[in-house]
């Protein structure tokens, strides 16, 4: 069984910056992305940031040029750096991994969120 945990989250005026942290532990044979997910209350859930397993990554307009997702292979962590934070970042965050099984079958694997907060 696979886990992800977040860490990071917080509390923090507008224009200053936080960095989220997302390791995965258990039952890995091959990562195949990574991604940050956030939901505000009201709002759909959307993908802020992805990385997959060949490095090209993927961000949500709103946030381009502010984010900046890497990933540490060895650990099986994925990193948000985010930067320049507004009000509107405030959300939860999720951890999202598409991890391949033996037969390169993807299973899907959530974290269990860190809350956001950007004080205007």
């Amino acid at each position: 069984q696979v886990q992800l945990v977040e860490s990071g989250g917080g509390l923090v005026q507008a224009g200053g910056s936080l960095r989220l942290s997302c390791a995965a532990s258990g039952s890995i044979f091959s990562i195949n992305a990574m991604g940050w997910y956030r939901q505000a209350p009201g709002k759909q859930r959307e993908l802020v940031a992805g990385i997959r397993s060949g490095g090209s990554t993927n961000y949500a307009d709103s946030v381009k040029g502010r984010f900046t997702i890497s990933r540490d292979n060895a650990k099986n962590t994925v990193y948000l750096q985010m930067n320049r934070l507004k009000a509107e970042d405030t959300a939860v965050y999720y951890c999202h991994a598409n991890l391949l099984g033996p037969q390169d079958d993807g299973y899907d694997y959530w974290g269990q969120g860190t809350q956001v907060t950007v004080s205007s």
